[in-house]
């Protein structure tokens, strides 16, 4: 079967792209780098560098896809909104449109639980929770509007669609959320915000792409199936930052004693938005309003619905993937 997969140079679009080809079908992959890393360019894995803000209409490789899995997006607190807006929305909807006009067959979006992002705590949250009304992410405003369109371009006996919420990934090659955090912690810099009592989902890139082949699966055995959108986390919340000073152990790093109230962080990242907005900072912030409300506050989601329509549960507890991830650590 032929495939395509945005982002399959990155973190989890590697993953999927490399899955699928164990399986045995034929896999394309789309990057915005010219020279990819040549660790990456697997036996069976076809690269194409290729800005999707501009459209599919003069590539003509990007024929004859069953399934495209979208994965690529700008991730960030920081940055312009307009950034966020091209690469997040623009870029999904001309994807979509192409994928219209070649008539793929199934489209899997990897989105994001920051669609329904609240600045209150969310406890076993499921499919029902409205879309963020807060405007103050460009990440979470951009990715809530390109699910929108994904899942609103689903067609019964046409191309079907389907929305995947992976929820704070991590594991091995995290370019984002282990390295920052102990980065952070080593330069004497973090900070725990709030009580110190809050659990979230943390889901490894192992079974973020085990829930992408499902969903893929999925599809192939049920052509009903679309429209929807899907929570996918470990099924095991954690105290994140009990998680956190774990890791903290085993790296032989200090056990993080230092605080700040969720009220004087929110402030403090809407003071650094506002610094950020006015002058020509290229670095992130060091705290957003987004940021203190996600590290302060519960946020765990219900896998009911993944499990149910998708057969999705995840191969690695908790347990498994730090025992996998500690080498990495250790490198950090």
């Amino acid at each position: 079967m032929k495939i395509l997969v945005t982002g399959g140079m990155g973190f989890v679009g590697h993953g999927i792209a490399s899955t699928l080809v164990s399986q045995g079908h034929e896999v394309h992959v789309i990057g915005r780098t010219q020279n990819p890393p040549k660790s990456k360019l697997i036996s069976g894995l076809y690269y194409h560098s290729h800005d999707l803000t501009r459209g599919m209409a003069d590539a003509g490789w990007f024929k004859e896809f069953t399934t495209v899995f979208h994965v690529a997006a700008k991730a960030g607190i920081g940055g312009k909104y307009e950034e966020y807006r091209l690469a997040n929305l623009v870029a999904t909807e001309k994807l979509l449109q192409a994928c219209q006009q070649q008539e793929v067959e199934r489209f899997i979006y990897t989105s994001t639980p920051s669609v329904t992002f609240s600045i209150d705590p969310i406890r076993g949250g499921n499919e029902n929770l409205p879309y963020s009304k807060e405007k103050f992410s460009p990440y979470a405003s951009t990715k809530a509007l390109a699910e929108q369109a994904v899942l609103s371009t689903d067609q019964p006996n046409r191309m079907r669609t389907l929305a995947l919420r992976p929820h704070l990934i991590w594991g091995a090659g995290d370019p984002h959320l282990l390295p920052r955090v102990i980065g952070s912690h080593r330069q004497g810099k973090l900070k725990r915000i709030g009580k110190g009592e809050n659990r979230v989902d943390l889901t490894h890139v192992d079974n973020v792409v085990h829930a992408h082949t499902c969903a893929f699966r999925a599809m192939l055995d049920n052509p009903l199936l679309g429209g929807k959108a899907y929570f996918i986390g470990q099924n095991e919340p954690v105290n994140l930052w009990d998680w956190l000073n774990d890791i903290f152990k085993i790296l032989e790093l200090p056990h993080l004693e230092k605080t700040v109230s969720y009220k004087n962080a929110y402030r403090i990242g809407w003071l650094m938005e506002k610094i950020w907005g006015i002058l020509p900072l290229t670095s992130d912030p060091p705290m957003t309003r987004f940021v203190a409300s996600q590290l302060a506050h519960d946020h765990w989601f219900s896998g009911e619905a993944a499990e149910q329509d998708l057969q999705y549960n995840p191969p690695l507890n908790m347990a498994e993937a730090m025992e996998k991830t500690i080498p990495w650590l250790k490198t950090l």
